[in-house]
């Protein structure tokens, strides 16, 4: 079975093509800075060929939720090579995602006098803040000059993620977050030339993209893209639309020789997906279990019949740290405690049992 063999993308060395997907767990206190926690649970998931790591902002003002961990601190880049290192001393490969939250935010979560977006137009809905629940603020309109800002601001991280000693990046452009809010028109109103055409929305995530493949290395580059999954406001529900704008991008960063592409879509063989992975040409993860859990059936059968290079897993991979190891022998698998998800200790995050731990204790 493919996917439990090693291969490649780029400058990254999979040990397997068993992805840990990235997830928010809001542990990294309130500077955002990688601690014993972290430590402890990514080097408990090294065995998965490539972990991906939680949404790390690369900027105060792009962060989205109290917990969450930033590459902009020297605090922040000590911190997260402790995980690095730790992942490293197992064996691991571990690549980090930059995720700007843009509109997703409140300045009492960032700790900054604004949240930005590609339009003045507020998130849907409220968010949790460190004092209780608060409506989505309407987020300052980025400056053309402004745009330009940002994505040197993705690529300073990028340089501190490295510097941190992690093996890569990766671009989060999925889910409702600052680059995928160019993406749609809907969240996106603009008029000069990140606006209007699905080319001209398309072009922020090639840029930002771009510009973090010429910092690090491209064969140490990766995007997530998650079209159709209207999500946060982020709404995508013109099929032609769609399809133009993710070309656009998929055309715009298939000469760049990234070390892969990661999409999240509940059809991964249909023929967006699909016509993703031709036109971009790279290395391609796909990650299906949003609404549903991701199996290890459906994850050799995507590899295997080369819908994909690699398969990204979420809440398997939360509840079972060997989750690669426990596929390959199709073994039983703990089960994952949603309403734990999200918090400060290591319950629910770093106590989920080994194979070899469950098996002992029977």
């Amino acid at each position: 079975m493919k996917l439990f063999e090693p291969t490649s993308f780029g400058a990254l060395r999979l040990s397997n093509r068993v992805v840990m997907a990235p997830l928010t767990r809001t542990r990294a206190g309130e500077h955002g800075i990688p601690n014993d926690l972290l430590v402890e649970h990514y080097r408990q998931r090294a065995g998965l060929g490539m972990i991906i790591t939680e949404g790390t902002w690369p900027v105060q003002e792009g962060r989205s939720y109290p917990g969450q961990p930033g590459i902009e601190t020297d605090e922040q880049i000590a911190g997260w090579r402790r995980v690095a290192d730790a992942v490293h001393a197992e064996g691991g490969t571990i690549v980090m995602q930059l995720m700007h939250g843009g509109r997703v935010s409140h300045p009492d979560i960032s700790q900054t006098p604004r949240i930005v977006a590609p339009s003045a137009i507020a998130a849907p809905g409220q968010t949790h803040t460190a004092t209780g629940k608060a409506d989505m603020p309407v987020p300052h309109e980025l400056t053309t000059a402004e745009v330009q800002d940002a994505v040197q601001g993705f690529a300073q991280a990028a340089r501190n993620a490295i510097a941190a000693g992690l093996d890569g990046v990766e671009v989060h452009g999925a889910n409702g977050y600052l680059v995928h809010e160019f993406m749609s028109p809907v969240s996106n109103t603009r008029t000069d030339q990140y606006g209007g055409s699905p080319e001209n929305r398309a072009r922020f995530a090639i840029e930002v993209t771009t510009a973090v493949a010429e910092a690090v290395g491209a064969d140490r580059t990766g995007i997530r893209l998650s079209p159709e999954h209207g999500i946060q406001g982020v709404i995508e529900d013109d099929a032609a639309d769609v399809r133009a704008t993710y070309t656009a991008i998929a055309e715009g960063l298939a000469p760049l020789g990234l070390a892969f592409i990661d999409v999240l879509h509940a059809e991964p063989t249909g023929d967006l997906v699909q016509h993703v992975r031709r036109t971009a040409g790279a290395p391609f993860v796909v990650n299906s279990g949003f609404s549903a859990l991701t199996t290890r059936d459906e994850a050799i059968a995507l590899v295997d019949a080369d819908h994909a290079d690699a398969v990204a897993a979420g809440r398997p991979a939360i509840a079972n740290p060997d989750l690669a190891h426990r596929w390959e022998q199709d073994a039983e698998l703990n089960e994952p405690r949603p309403e734990l998800f999200y918090g400060a200790g290591a319950e629910g995050y770093t106590d989920y049992p080994s194979l070899a731990e469950v098996r002992a204790t029977v």
